[in-house]
């Protein structure tokens, strides 16, 4: 970890922390001085990030959490004001694809992405759920929280897929248009009360979430020639653009889309 201070005493929690970019996102707050909260219901995949963490000088716990249980992000937001009198940082990174395990056609690995025309309810269901109604739960306890401290700053994760449309995976890419519009409202709505809310827009970045799709030699070959700086993203890429919206560097920055994607949705 690249250790610093842009975010020295600020108490942090970030969903989704067991792995990808949440994972790495924890790392680096912690990396720049924040204690974090690492929540996911992956207990011992979390339990090992706050051991890197911790191993490299840095400060954080686990808690386990279901992003779309509103009582479960009561008692965590509460148990982080009772044992830190605040909350200044909100990172909202849990997500699932929805995407079905990849089909072997022609001996070739193809992604399992389902057109419209496909798309099962259950599936639908199940991504809103953890994708945007999972970012609202958090927006809202979290904006709650932070309002009592002072302010603060919520991230939540997009996708370059909320700002433009592809070939399958409807579900998933309405979730993430609903992030989106989520961030853009409740950025105006909580701004009186010193809280900035801002939206990260990934592109096609390796983790174990993209690791079945990029098992394609044609997918990766098609995503990697579709970004213009010609390789995926890592999730230290996104990570770091969490730690510039968590810092008071940006201090006048809410309701903002930072697109992290190799330059994808400038072509």
């Amino acid at each position: 970890m690249t250790g610093g201070e842009r975010l020295r005493s600020k108490v942090a929690i970030v969903t989704g922390g067991s792995s990808g970019i949440g994972a790495e996102t924890a790392r680096q707050f912690a990396a720049q001085g924040a204690f974090v909260l690492v929540a996911d219901v992956e207990e011992l995949a979390g339990e090992s990030v706050v051991a890197e963490i911790a191993d490299a000088g840095g400060r954080a716990s686990f808690s386990m959490l279901d992003v779309v249980d509103e009582a479960q992000w009561q008692t965590l937001v509460g148990v982080m004001l009772d044992q830190h009198g605040r909350l200044d940082v909100l990172a909202n990174i849990a997500g699932v694809t929805g995407r079905a395990p990849p089909q072997s056609v022609d001996g070739e690995r193809k992604p399992g992405g389902t057109k419209i025309t496909e798309q099962t309810l259950d599936v639908w269901n199940r991504v809103m759920d953890v994708n945007a109604t999972g970012s609202f739960l958090g927006t809202k306890h979290g904006a709650r929280a932070m309002t009592l401290s002072g302010g603060g700053s919520i991230i939540n994760i997009s996708s370059i897929w909320g700002l433009v449309g592809s070939s399958a995976s409807a579900a998933y890419h309405a979730s993430k248009g609903a992030v989106r519009q989520l961030t853009k409202a409740a950025a105006v709505q909580c701004a009186s009360d010193g809280v900035r809310v801002n939206a990260v827009y990934p592109g096609f970045v390796q983790t174990p979430m993209t690791q079945a799709a990029h098992a394609s030699e044609a997918v990766s070959r098609e995503r990697i020639a579709a970004t213009p700086l010609g390789r995926f993203g890592t999730p230290y890429d996104v990570a770091m653009g969490c730690v510039y919206l968590a810092s008071d560097e940006a201090a006048w920055v809410t309701g903002s889309e930072l697109v992290i994607d190799g330059g994808f949705v400038a072509r």
